[in-house]
């Protein structure tokens, strides 16, 4: 079994990568998914989170204060290490149960989805990685359209993220979807069937 990392900055186009994955017999693990899976069910996280962040982080019925954790995050670099250590730990950890899961299944792959796969330290745990990337301007458009948002918000969004060319850098394959939904489907096709047979 093949594990698989898939990264890129929002808007590039990573779900259609990943549909054809799917459709080859791959599972994806969208780590963003896996962290608030974990904060409500993983115990040992929730007591790291309030023993560095205080109680008040989590509301009376358990869910998180993202408000209030931005709060102290934001703008503090220690608190915000601290909250990445604590929670790319117990992702990571979910992540290789999620591998040795799929590889007891007999799945041909594997994919794990994540905007921070290689500073977490989930891409430690992959055979290969694929940065998706796409112009920045067709990105702003992508995301105006899926999230509704203005052009200004999506720039600045855009702005806030890691630019192509870094992931493009430290992904041992690119696919770059500057075409086409139809172009990247088949460029992803290529790619994944050469990984995997």
């Amino acid at each position: 079994m093949t594990v698989i990392g898939i990264t890129g900055p929002t808007g590039a186009g990573k779900t259609t990568v990943l549909d054809v994955l799917t459709e080859l017999g791959g599972i994806i693990a969208d780590c963003d998914a896996v962290y608030h899976e974990l904060l409500l069910t993983n115990g040992p996280m929730r007591d790291e989170l309030k023993g560095r962040f205080g109680c008040s982080i989590f509301d009376e019925n358990g869910g998180l204060r993202r408000k209030e954790l931005g709060a102290i995050v934001f703008g503090d670099q220690t608190a915000l290490a601290d909250l990445n250590v604590i929670t790319h730990r117990h992702i990571v950890a979910e992540l290789e149960r999620r591998i040795a899961r799929a590889r007891a299944e007999g799945r041909p792959a594997i994919a794990l989805d994540a905007i921070a796969l290689l500073e977490s330290g989930a891409g430690d745990l992959c055979d290969v990685t694929v940065a998706v990337t796409a112009p920045e301007d067709v990105r702003v458009r992508r995301i105006m359209a899926r999230e509704g948002i203005s052009e200004e918000y999506a720039c600045a969004r855009i702005a806030a993220q890691k630019p192509s060319a870094w992931f493009e850098e430290r992904c041992t394959h690119t696919l770059r979807n500057n075409g086409t939904r139809e172009a990247l489907e088949q460029q992803a096709r290529t790619l994944f069937e050469q990984i995997l047979y």
